[in-house]
């Protein structure tokens, strides 16, 4: 297993993927295995969205305290591009943001600590992505900043028109969020 760490707290997971003639096996989730590369996190839900056109937005997402939710993110078909943005008050990176592609071929997966926002683009039609949650959803503590707030500047790689709910074609920019999480010095 590769992992990197682009912003503290943020990770890139790539398994090994084992394969024959017959396909592949990949241990996408171990939690002793995890919890050896300081990877400490109970999953409690999971999750899969499917888009059925590329150019879908979805994000960008948070649950506050104390539902708050770290997540797993995968692509199971299709390719998407995933972001997660720091809005933990007092973090040297706050407000920066990080965007990866994720897809069934690449294996990657990548983890979103509490404290961020989350948010993905598809690149294809039938796209899906799972993602295990270390919270139940609860809809009173959810919260939405847009997609293309230009104070966080995430380059989406789009042409055309993003195809979006109406709650994230309504959402406030990041200037407006009183961010619910702090920095405790490491993630």
């Amino acid at each position: 297993m590769e992992i990197h760490e682009p912003i503290p707290g943020l990770k890139v997971i790539t398994p090994d993927r084992h394969g024959d003639h017959r396909g592949f096996f990949s241990e996408v989730w171990n939690q002793r295995g995890f919890s050896e590369l300081g990877v400490d996190i109970a999953f409690v839900q999971d999750n899969i969205s499917f888009s059925a056109q590329a150019g879908t937005v979805r994000g960008l997402h948070y649950q506050s305290p104390p539902h708050a939710q770290a997540k797993l993110v995968r692509c199971g078909r299709g390719r998407l591009f995933d972001v997660a943005v720091d809005i933990r008050k007092g973090s040297p990176t706050f407000g920066k943001w990080f965007g990866i592609e994720l897809s069934f071929e690449n294996a990657r997966q990548l983890l979103v600590p509490a404290g961020f926002l989350h948010g993905f683009m598809t690149r294809e039609a039938d796209t899906e992505i799972s993602y295990k949650c270390s919270d139940y959803y609860a809809p009173e503590a959810e919260g939405t900043i847009r997609w293309d707030d230009p104070e966080i500047g995430i380059e989406w790689p789009l042409s055309g028109t993003p195809i979006l709910s109406g709650r994230d074609a309504e959402a406030g920019p990041l200037a407006s969020l009183d961010s619910p999480f702090l920095w405790q010095g490491r993630a």
